[in-house]
């Protein structure tokens, strides 16, 4: 009988990406409502993903079964 494979968590792999390199990719937060009170320029800069911290890489990874 073969051995069972972890599944990896649907949320974070929709939510999360890996880069070439081994490091992960996230969205920035607040963008979602209530965006007339915010700038322009607050509104540009949370478009750009970002790289997760080194406090959450290895909490996610292990979500990620990477």
């Amino acid at each position: 009988m073969a051995k069972s494979k972890m599944k990896s968590h649907r949320g974070a792999s929709k939510r999360f990406k890996l880069t070439g390199s081994g490091k992960v990719k996230r969205n920035k937060a607040y963008k979602s409502h209530i965006l007339t009170k915010k700038s322009a320029k607050r509104k540009r800069g949370l478009r750009k993903a970002t790289l997760l911290t080194s406090a959450d890489l290895k909490r996610i990874k292990s979500v990620l079964n990477v």
